[in-house]
């Protein structure tokens, strides 16, 4: 019979690696004892563990990702814009319609804003509003009760999904009197390639393209108060009993070297990472999309590879120089 330490290397050689999981065999012991000695008696399980490839994002799957630019961008998507001339600074893939996650949660804010409806209005938290479509988690808790004003503060601060729907749920008429006006406003806006579905972003069939969301942070940066809540870098909720501390999304807002007067960030594995900003670079106040990106912090290199390359160019510019917009399709 062999010894223990003979049992424990023989299970250490039994662990064997497959390309796309491990499959571990491990010895289950359990000891007897019988006329005084104890017997080791084994059996072996092999346990398959499998890491479940992450699933393409609209992007990869269109071969969005395999266009080079000039600025090593991460994103897929990418466009920057001169807010107040419409000129177009850079421009990848502008024109795809993808998924846009939780940027959704921007015309969600114009549509509550533009209700003028009471913003110290109490809203509570009930099932309808948990997350069905990604299994999302959240801290606000059903049976938690906020301002009308909260809810939009979170939102658009923390991209709390609870607290969206819950704005859409409470709008005159229910959900689908405020999905219709999400997707009246797209189109007053100009926005011919969007439709909402509903107001988090977690369903992909909330999509856009570049184009459109330029139109979408141009109006929005008009509203004060999205202004303020989606810059916001934290904030303490009282949550019944407890005090909780959210945070902004976007570690950009947290950067003094930025001057940023609206953002919103978004993610669902079809979307890949969004980022859109109406921020001030280099003396101009530009808009700037970035959809479909690659790796979680991606999109916050792509926003510093843009502004990194326009303040070299200011001078350029302010001397009215030919400038080569850069443009990748």
């Amino acid at each position: 019979m062999p010894s223990a330490p003979a049992e424990a290397a023989g299970a250490r050689r039994a662990v064997k690696k497959q390309a796309h999981g491990h499959v571990v065999k491990t010895p289950r012991v359990a000891k007897s004892f019988q006329g005084g000695r104890a017997q080791v008696a084994k059996s072996r399980r092999a346990a398959v563990v499998r890491a479940a490839p992450p699933r393409p994002s609209f992007g990869q799957i269109l071969g969005l990702h395999g266009t080079q630019d000039d600025l090593d961008l991460k994103s897929s998507v990418a466009l920057v814009i001169d807010q107040d001339t419409n000129e177009v600074l850079l421009r990848k893939n502008d024109s795809a319609v993808l998924p846009i996650a939780s940027l959704t949660k921007l015309m969600t804010g114009i549509i509550v804003s533009e209700a003028k409806l009471p913003l110290d209005e109490t809203i509570t938290i009930t099932q309808d509003d948990v997350d069905t479509e990604k299994g999302s988690s959240s801290r606000l808790k059903v049976g938690t009760t906020l301002s009308r004003g909260e809810l939009m503060h979170l939102s658009l601060m923390s991209s709390e999904n609870r607290a969206a729907h819950a704005l859409g749920r409470t709008y005159p008429g229910g959900m689908a009197a405020f999905v219709s006006a999400m997707n009246i406003k797209a189109r007053q806006l100009g926005m011919k390639d969007t439709q909402y579905v509903e107001p988090t972003g977690l369903s992909s069939r909330n999509q856009s393209s570049a184009h459109d969301l330029a139109l979408l942070v141009s109006a929005a940066s008009g509203d004060p108060m999205l202004r303020e809540f989606s810059t916001s870098p934290g904030r303490m909720v009282d949550v019944g009993d407890r005090t909780l501390k959210f945070n902004n999304t976007n570690r950009l807002v947290h950067n003094p070297v930025w001057d940023i007067g609206l953002q919103k960030t978004g993610y669902i594995s079809e979307a890949g990472q969004c980022l859109v900003m109406q921020a001030k670079v280099a003396g101009r106040k530009l808009i700037m999309v970035f959809l479909d990106s690659a790796g979680k912090l991606s999109r916050i290199g792509d926003a510093e590879r843009v502004r990194t390359w326009l303040e070299s160019a200011a001078p350029k510019l302010k001397a009215g120089g030919d400038t080569v917009v850069r443009r990748v399709n």
